[in-house]
């Protein structure tokens, strides 16, 4: 089967389903700041790790235009407290539009809060991304899951997840034989993978079935896989075709021969 027309029809298959929010899109209000002076991201690995997750939520989620993807922007869930406010590495919002991009996200405006949450942990940021962050974004905000991940390849590698039980409570996933944990409300599959030439401890989404999904530069290099296989099988049955055709005449050529010296032969005998 097509790699990729497979993969389109799985992503139909398992994308989450889930009502609109009954707010509204909000780009910015006034008296709500919308960026500090804090950078992206701590490190280079950091950096290859928000990007690289973020460029596969916005593929994977391209046929959803109820779904919306936020990189290190502000969250804001109490109005009239700006206190009250988060700026997780990746978020994830559902049932709300895409477009218009937003300064920030205010849940009570939107009538939604991200129904999931990454950190990307960093040494001023960890015992907080463990512990208190597990409350305010499960409890105070309703994120319905949270996952903490160390990218840095040289320090002990650390993939937790939690998520809210049905009475309320804050219960941590359990990782399996490889340390992956599935996500219920995403319906996807997360592991990480050890990418020695960068140094970077990558996490990465898979469907239900394990099928990865990928960034835009690994579907162009599957793209051009395929196209080099489809112009070999080409070219294998020119060759093979030109090889028939050659081994028609030869026949022929022998035939004509075989035919010239019975000729030959015949007026020999009449002689």
């Amino acid at each position: 089967m097509d790699t990729i027309n497979d993969f389109e029809f799985k992503q139909r298959k398992y994308m989450p389903v889930f009502p609109k929010a009954n707010g509204k899109t909000t780009v910015y209000i006034e008296g709500y700041p919308c960026e500090d002076d804090e950078p992206m991201s701590a490190t280079d690995f950091h950096g290859e790790q928000i990007a690289g997750l973020y460029e596969q939520f916005k593929r994977y989620f391209a046929i959803n235009e109820l779904v919306h993807i936020g990189i290190d922007s502000f969250i804001y869930y109490s109005e009239g407290d700006i206190r009250k406010c988060v700026a997780p590495d990746i978020h994830i919002v559902f049932g709300v539009a895409k477009y218009p991009l937003r300064r920030s996200f205010y849940t009570w405006a939107e009538g939604a809060a991200p129904v999931a949450v990454f950190e990307f942990l960093s040494d001023a940021t960890a015992r907080q991304d463990r512990n208190e962050k597990v409350g305010v974004y499960l409890n105070d905000i309703g994120v319905q899951e949270y996952f903490i991940h160390q990218p840095e390849l040289k320090k002990p590698a650390e993939f937790r997840g939690w998520r809210l039980d049905p009475s309320g409570g804050i219960v941590e996933m359990e990782p399996d034989a490889e340390g992956g944990l599935f996500s219920e409300a995403l319906n996807l599959y997360f592991r990480w993978e050890e990418q020695h030439h960068t140094h970077v401890r990558l996490l990465r989404p898979y469907l239900p079935d394990g099928t990865p999904i990928t960034t835009s530069l690994e579907e162009h290099h599957l793209r051009e896989a395929a196209q080099a296989r489809t112009e070999e099988e080409i070219q294998r049955r020119q060759d093979a075709e030109k090889f028939a055709a050659a081994e028609v005449q030869r026949r022929k050529d022998a035939e004509s021969e075989l035919e010239k010296l019975r000729t030959q032969l015949a007026n020999l005998q009449r002689q």
